[in-house]
C-alpha cells in the first residue's frame, strides 16, 4: 500500500497544530491537571495506599494515557467532521488518487501525533509536581499500549466524524460512551474495587486492557501480554470498520 497520501494529510493536520499549539496544550492540559489535583492532590489524605504507592502516584500514568488517546480521539473525529461538513476537504478526495485505506491511516498518525504531543506536555507537568518517576527501559513496554490504544481511538473517532452530522451528537457519543469506557476502565481505582462479578465483564474492556497494561509496562517495566493483544486486535478491528464505513459513506 501506497503511504503518500497519509503522510500528505499527516502534514497538513500537523502545519494545524503547530499554529494553534500554545492554546491547544493549554485547553488539553487543563482538564487531567484538575483531576489530579482535586483526586490526587486533595484526596491522598483520605484514600492513602493503592496497590502499594500513593494514590496520586497511582492515577499518574493513567491520566497520561488517558490525555493521549483523547487527544487521539478528539482530533479524528472533529478534524474529519469538519473536513466533510464545514470545508468539504474530503469531497476532494474523490478526484485524486488517495485511497479510503490511506485516508483512515493518515487521521490514524495525525490523531497519534496530537496524542503524543499532549500526553507529553501533561506528562511533563506531572512530573514537575510530583514525584512520579519511571525507567526509561520501560518506556517501550508502555508504548507497545500507547501506540495501538491511541489507533483504537482514533479509528472510534473517525467513525463517529464519518456517520454524524450534527456536532451535539458527537458530544452526547464522547458524553455517554467514551468517557464512562475510560472511567469504568480502573483509571482512578484498582479493579479489586469492582464486586468479584463484575470483575471479568471489565478486563474484557479494550480500555482496561489499554490503561491497566499501559500501567503495569511504564511503572513496573512488566510486560501483560494478554493485554496488548487484546488492544491491538480491538485497533485492527476498528482500523477495518473505519475503512469501510468511510469507503461507503464517500460513495454515497
Amino acid at each position: 500500500m501506497r503511504l503518500r497520501g497519509s503522510f500528505a494529510i499527516w502534514r497538513r493536520d500537523m502545519l494545524v497544530l503547530r499554529r494553534n499549539l500554545p492554546s491547544e496544550l493549554v485547553a488539553v492540559a487543563a482538564y487531567p491537571l484538575t483531576i489530579y489535583l482535586a483526586f490526587g492532590i486533595g484526596m491522598k489524605g483520605y484514600i492513602g495506599l493503592v496497590e502499594g504507592v500513593p494514590y496520586g502516584l497511582f492515577i499518574a500514568p493513567g491520566l497520561i494515557s488517558m490525555t493521549a488517546v483523547t487527544a487521539a480521539y478528539s482530533e479524528s473525529v472533529w478534524s474529519l467532521w469538519f473536513h466533510r461538513r464545514v470545508q468539504f476537504t474530503i469531497d476532494s478526495y474523490r478526484v485524486t488518487p488517495i485511497s479510503v485505506s490511506e485516508i483512515v491511516i493518515g487521521k490514524i498518525l495525525s490523531g497519534f501525533s496530537h496524542g503524543l504531543v499532549k500526553g507529553l506536555a501533561v506528562g511533563l507537568v506531572i512530573f514537575a509536581i510530583t514525584p512520579f518517576r519511571f525507567p526509561l527501559e520501560h518506556l517501550m513496554a508502555y508504548l507497545a499500549f500507547l501506540i495501538p490504544g491511541s489507533a483504537f481511538f482514533s479509528c472510534a473517532g473517525i467513525i463517529c466524524g464519518t456517520v454524524m452530522d450534527k456536532p451535539e451528537t458527537i458530544g452526547r457519543v464522547e458524553a455517554v460512551f467514551i468517557m464512562p469506557l475510560i472511567f469504568m476502565s480502573g483509571l482512578f481505582f484498582p479493579l479489586s474495587s469492582y464486586p468479584p462479578a463484575l470483575v471479568p465483564w471489565v478486563r474484557a474492556l479494550p480500555t482496561t486492557a489499554l490503561f491497566e497494561g499501559a500501567r503495569q509496562a511504564l511503572v513496573g517495566g512488566v510486560f501483560p501480554l494478554v493485554f496488548a493483544l487484546q488492544v491491538a486486535v480491538t485497533a485492527l478491528c476498528t482500523f477495518v470498520a473505519a475503512v469501510w464505513i468511510f469507503r461507503r459513506k464517500m460513495a454515497e
